[in-house]
């Protein structure tokens, strides 16, 4: 199967979701993954924590969402806190479970992306190892990350960012999805300076629904995606009314995911945080919602 970018629409719309701490948060967890099925997404990835934190239950979900669903699932896999032979077993358990289609990552130390990385003894440092390692295993579709704002660890320098997508491209894989950003103007830089070296990368945008002023600001300097001032002024007055946040949220993403697709990006991926409301809105008002079966 090849994935993820074949889609009836005039490009995929997919969603993120996050392994829960508890069994509350896993109840809420497939009550999203219930309300967001109307939307037939193309496919759904499932993350780590910080620090790899998660692993064990993002393997165990993943499972279960292709088995519950039968909607591709797209298995994070992070260098974080496992060894090599490590990951070679997580691929395989993945591939046993009916899973082809994995996002290699570095992933974040457990104090966040700004944090000094550590190494796994007997692990890999760098995601362009991971990608290799993946695609040695085969039968896998491998996606990666992109940074239209930068990665933090660039420290402003754009090109490094290009050099290290082509890199993994060369190595295996055969699409990026972007960290969240805000600015149609960065995806775009993003997307042009790869087509001015020749690279065919399909370049999935991330898309993050804001819900929550003090998570956005927390999630934006974790992440290092700048927050455009004419979006913090906008939510400035209305930080403290929850409702009045989901809708004007709902209002930029929609804008920017219009914009996007008007663009021609191949993809819109949705950083739900196992939330469905603001995605569901989103998503119809693009006319994303009337695909209520594949």
């Amino acid at each position: 199967m090849v994935m993820p970018l074949e889609s009836p629409r005039k490009a995929t719309f997919s969603i993120e979701l996050f392994p829960p701490k508890d069994s509350d948060g896993e109840a809420r967890l497939w009550r999203a993954v219930e309300e967001l099925r109307v939307l037939a997404p193309d496919f759904v990835s499932v993350t780590y924590g910080a620090g790899g934190s998660t692993r064990d239950r993002t393997v165990r979900i993943a499972q279960e969402f292709t088995t519950r669903t039968g909607v591709p699932t797209l298995a994070h896999l992070t260098c974080v806190g496992s060894t090599r032979d490590e990951l070679i077993e997580i691929l395989r358990q993945y591939k046993s479970a009916g899973i082809s289609s994995v996002l290699a990552l570095r992933g974040d130390p457990t104090g966040g992306p700004t944090t000094p990385w550590v190494s796994t003894p007997g692990g890999l440092d760098y995601a362009d190892q991971l990608v290799e390692l993946a695609a040695n295993e085969g039968g896998l579709t491998i996606g990666v990350a992109a940074f239209p704002d930068g990665h933090p660890a660039s420290q402003g320098e754009f090109d490094t960012d290009i050099d290290v997508l082509l890199r993994k491209r060369e190595l295996g894989a055969s699409f990026a999805t972007t960290q969240f950003f805000f600015e149609i103007s960065a995806y775009k830089r993003l997307v042009e300076a790869l087509a001015a070296r020749g690279a065919d990368l399909p370049i999935i945008a991330g898309i993050l629904p804001i819900t929550n002023v003090k998570q956005l600001t927390r999630m934006a300097e974790l992440s290092g995606t700048p927050i455009p001032k004419r979006i913090s002024d906008a939510f400035e007055p209305i930080a403290d009314d929850p409702e009045a946040v989901t809708a004007l949220g709902i209002e930029i993403a929609t804008e920017l995911s219009q914009a996007l697709l008007d663009y021609g990006a191949p993809g819109l991926h949705f950083y739900t945080m196992n939330s469905a409301a603001a995605t569901l809105a989103i998503a119809r008002n693009i006319g994303f919602g009337s695909y209520e079966s594949r």
